[in-house]
């Protein structure tokens, strides 16, 4: 599927790529709502539908990915919740062999996610994936999301990278536009972001079932 000889840099998206994303869709679909119904003294229901509208309101947006945000907006401990149910975090299969494989290949690996710093924290403690990384890069830091078209151009000034020899492996179809964008040549989705649910449609991507799929 890839020539790796023509590959210098390989940027990989964390949630839904390199870890399972049932630990995001189960804390925000679930474990969120209970608490926050909790909290307010509502019905579960009500609670999920108030929070699915202010979701829908800051989808795409660094208030999306941003654990303060959310802490402020629903009055409610975000990184603390995360820890109750962090049991939850896993990491994908073959990731490890396949991070180790193309450092030894000699290409340069950068972690790059929209997850904020305070998500990163818990889950590089949770699998110490961070070994594998030369560097992790979060949105936060660059001051836009990757669905932004601004995004791949500002990741320059702390990452340089070469557009024509870079990978992204990324779960997010906007995401992969965007880089498709400005110019990253080498993109692949991924079908199952979430080990619970169906493959999903990567519509115009190529797409991974496992990373053994490109292992140097």
């Amino acid at each position: 599927m890839l020539d790796w000889q023509v590959i210098d840099t390989v940027l990989l998206d964390m949630d839904g790529t390199l870890l399972d994303l049932h630990f995001d869709n189960f804390f925000w679909r679930q474990h969120v709502p209970r608490r926050y119904a909790e909290l307010h003294g509502i019905p579960l229901a009500d609670a999920h539908a108030d929070l699915a509208r202010r979701y829908q309101r800051h989808l795409g947006t660094l208030n999306w990915y941003c654990v303060d945000f959310w802490s402020r907006e629903l009055q409610l401990d975000i990184a603390r919740l995360k820890t109750e149910v962090q049991h939850l975090i896993a990491i994908h299969p073959q990731v490890p062999e396949f991070l180790q494989a193309i450092r030894a290949a000699g290409k340069r690996v950068a972690l790059v996610t929209n997850a904020h710093h305070k998500s990163l924290t818990l889950k590089m403690q949770r699998t110490r994936l961070d070994i594998h990384f030369d560097a992790m890069i979060t949105s936060h830091q660059i001051g836009l999301p990757k669905e932004h078209p601004d995004f791949w151009h500002a990741l320059q000034s702390t990452e340089p990278y070469d557009p024509a020899r870079t990978l992204l492996v990324d779960d997010s179809l906007p995401v992969l536009r965007s880089a498709q964008s400005y110019g990253v040549a080498y993109l692949l989705a991924i079908y199952k972001p979430d080990s619970k649910e169906e493959c999903k449609d990567v519509e115009e991507f190529r797409a991974i079932a496992g990373f053994n799929d490109i292992m140097p």
